[in-house]
């Protein structure tokens, strides 16, 4: 069992330094900017509830959940029930579900107008002008669970270390703050805001074992920080919708950093390039004329980064695609071999995701299937633009299918021997079979990993 540390916030006797105003002053003050969320996934088979911190940016009551919040695969209209309860109040008030936005990742609710009277925006508070030094204590704030009123408490540490991941993050020496809740210098300016914490590695010992390695990851309380300057900007990008539209869309997978030895060879060591591989057929890089092996270097002709590790550059990368709207005409610095070429790259819109995907959950025969998307034939290397069969979104344990094999992501392509072409001729197959309360079996064609599996699915 793992031993939460945590305290009553009687902060005028923690040592943070000289300050103008209390800590517990500041500490009460900035309580109005947190909120915790309740929500539920309605699944298949079972009512699901989430229970998240979220950040107040503005005075329309919207609030900022993490990324990790909500699965990728989890359909907006999923989503229900949505409450927001300040610290130490068992009240809640109802909440909208805005959506998720593709470049900062987070997810945006809003509280009813009614209920909105005392949250304060995180804006309010006076920001750091310069970014922690290393070892500068940060303090911020946790809440208990909901059994506990959601009771506030006080967490500080000290600045370990600062990395671009790609946005500028500082990782301290210990938990700062509850993951998507704000965090403060000893003058109570805002730092930044806390993030997801990482992983970190244990040994597990027993009377019978030397040592097992294994990872923990603390769900309450985070040591890393995305810092203010990186926060600050984008609070405004609300969703326009719930599936988080307009995406922007650039149409190559497998990018990779360019390799140190390329880059020496290439005498660009001081140079972050991306390598291009896997250009999506008449994809926005296509119709670019984008090739694969192409190194690009820079983006509207600001040179790409130098990060570490080298794979970030990948991610910067990402985002300064999605950061852009679909429509939008980058100019890419592009190395060809041993030539620099400049292509103009007109973004598309980003193909159908999962969350946006046509499904249906089959009761009797015990899973979900949805439409086959543009995402799923790159994974299972299907011809460009095929849109045949349909995709298992969710198995029932101890169902008809299970016994038989049937896994999530298996490829569905005929039913019965009949090559299913499309989403729809897959609905009433399956719904034929559902119906007939006689049907003893029916018979799925599946493709895994690349290989092609017969299952034979028994009903009574």
């Amino acid at each position: 069992m793992r031993i939460l540390r945590w305290c009553l916030p009687v902060l005028s006797l923690l040592p943070l330094g000289a300050r103008a105003t209390p800590v517990a002053e500041l500490f009460n003050e900035r309580l109005k900017s947190v909120v915790a969320v309740e929500f539920f996934i309605q699944a298949e088979t079972e009512r699901q509830p989430v229970m998240v911190l979220g950040t107040v940016i503005d005075e329309a009551g919207t609030v900022i959940l993490p990324g990790a919040a909500i699965l990728p695969g989890v359909a907006p209209s999923q989503l229900k029930d949505f409450k927001v309860y300040r610290p130490g109040s068992i009240e809640s008030a109802p909440a909208v579900y805005l959506g998720q936005d593709a470049f900062t990742g987070w997810h945006f609710v809003r509280v009813d107008e009614k209920s909105r009277a005392g949250l304060v925006p995180v804006t309010h508070w006076t920001a750091a002008k310069t970014d922690p030094a290393m070892g500068e204590e940060l303090w911020g704030i946790g809440l208990r669970n909901k059994d506990e009123d959601f009771q506030p408490y006080f967490l500080s540490s000290r600045v370990a270390v600062t990395m671009k991941l790609p946005q500028k993050t500082v990782i301290l020496g210990s938990d700062v703050a509850g993951p998507g809740l704000p965090v403060f210098n000893a003058a109570g300016e805002l730092a930044g805001i806390a993030q997801t914490s990482f992983g970190q590695n244990f040994l597990l010992f027993s009377r019978d074992q030397r040592g097992n390695p294994i990872v923990l990851v603390n769900v309450e309380e985070s040591s890393v920080v995305l810092l203010g300057s990186e926060v600050l900007p984008y609070l405004g990008r609300v969703p326009q919708s719930v599936t988080g539209r307009p995406i922007a869309w650039f149409g190559a997978y497998g990018l990779q950093p360019m390799d140190p030895e390329v880059a020496k060879l290439l005498r660009l060591e001081n140079q972050s390039g991306v390598v291009v591989s896997d250009i999506m057929k008449s994809s926005p890089a296509d119709r670019a004329g984008l090739q694969e092996r192409d190194i690009v270097l820079a983006v509207d002709g600001q040179p790409l980064p130098r990060l570490k590790p080298d794979r970030v550059v990948v991610s910067y990368f990402g985002q300064e695609i999605l950061r852009r709207l679909p429509g939008d005409v980058i100019t890419l610095a592009v190395l060809r071999g041993t030539t620099r070429v400049e292509v103009k790259v007109k973004l598309g819109d980003e193909p159908k995701l999962v969350r946006e995907a046509d499904r249906r959950y089959f009761e009797r025969l015990g899973f979900t299937v949805r439409e086959f998307l543009y995402n799923d034939g790159i994974l299972h290397r299907a011809n460009p633009g095929t849109t045949e069969g349909v995709m298992v979104h969710f198995v029932k344990p101890g169902s008809a299918v299970a016994t038989a094999g049937l896994r999530p992501d298996d490829w569905v392509r005929e039913i019965d021997g009949t090559a299913i072409k499309t989403y729809a001729q897959a609905m009433d197959k399956l719904a034929a079979i559902e119906a007939d309360k006689n049907r003893a079996e029916f018979v799925l064609l599946v493709s895994r990993g690349g290989e092609t599996q017969v299952l034979r699915v028994k009903l009574n």
